[in-house]
């Protein structure tokens, strides 16, 4: 499958996606957004892919979306737009496999929002984020009013999302947002190490749980713990289970075969 707006490779079990536009910044567009989905469903199908990483080409992330195109939507248009990105989330949430945002420069925007919508944030130390819709008249349409607030807090979100700021990597990892931050020479080999690391454990496993976490998040506390249970116990009729534990017990790596 060929893409207009991305850059996709698989090397060594890892499918990275490369936004590329880089003369604007990556800014997104609905074909960007398509092609996002369109590279997440072949990492979906494709078996020897067990870890993806999400980056931009050049100095930005995600600048925000293209304003360009975005400033004479209709409602309709625009109603179009934000579905997409919003399927965009739903494909990164429901892939069952790891999904890393390498947040190499700029993230602001609909760039936060995306990156909010992987599982592991890491940055460049010279990465931004911020969600400055309020400052276009609008606010943000990919689901950061709720993922942010979810990720650190409903306080820190309301002060970001109200007031449009920008904050630096430093401030993002000191609130949570970022899990790590690297010099910017070190970014994709320090988040390769990570997805390298990712792939030495079970797979079902970090399915279930992503999976179990996802959705607990949207429950009662008991009815997630409940959830929890059920895919805990589910686990013990898979042959990765017994390789896992057969392994531990003979002091070896285990092999798993996601099964």
């Amino acid at each position: 499958m060929s893409f207009e707006t991305i850059k996709y490779e698989i090397e060594g079990g890892i499918a990275t996606i490369t936004i590329n536009r880089p003369e604007v910044l990556n800014a997104l567009n609905l074909q960007v957004l398509r092609d996002i989905i369109g590279a997440v469903g072949e990492a979906r199908l494709a078996e020897d892919v067990k870890v993806v990483i999400l980056t931009g080409e050049g100095r930005s992330f995600v600048a925000g979306a293209d304003i360009a195109q975005m400033k004479n939507f209709s409602a309709t248009e625009a109603l179009e737009f934000a579905d997409l990105g919003h399927e965009v989330m739903r494909q990164f949430e429901t892939l069952p496999k790891p999904v890393i945002a390498a947040v190499n420069g700029f993230a602001l925007g609909g760039g936060t929002e995306i990156a909010l919508g992987c599982d592991f944030i890491y940055a460049s130390s010279k990465a931004k984020f911020g969600q400055p819709e309020v400052n276009l008249g609008i606010i943000p349409g990919f689901g950061g009013t709720q993922r942010l607030a979810r990720s650190v807090g409903a306080n820190v979100a309301r002060e970001l999302i109200f007031t449009g700021s920008v904050i630096d990597a430093a401030q993002a990892k000191r609130i949570g947002l970022v899990c790590e931050v690297f010099e910017p020479e070190a970014l994709m080999e320090k988040v390769r190490e990570k997805a390298n690391l990712l792939q030495s454990v079970g797979p079902l496993a970090i399915a279930a749980a992503k999976r179990a976490m996802d959705k607990g998040m949207d429950m009662a506390l008991d009815a997630a713990c409940e959830l929890e249970k059920q895919t805990f116990v589910a686990l013990f009729g898979t042959e990765d289970q017994k390789e896992g534990m057969t392994a531990f017990v003979e002091k070896r790596k285990p092999s798993f075969k996601t099964k």
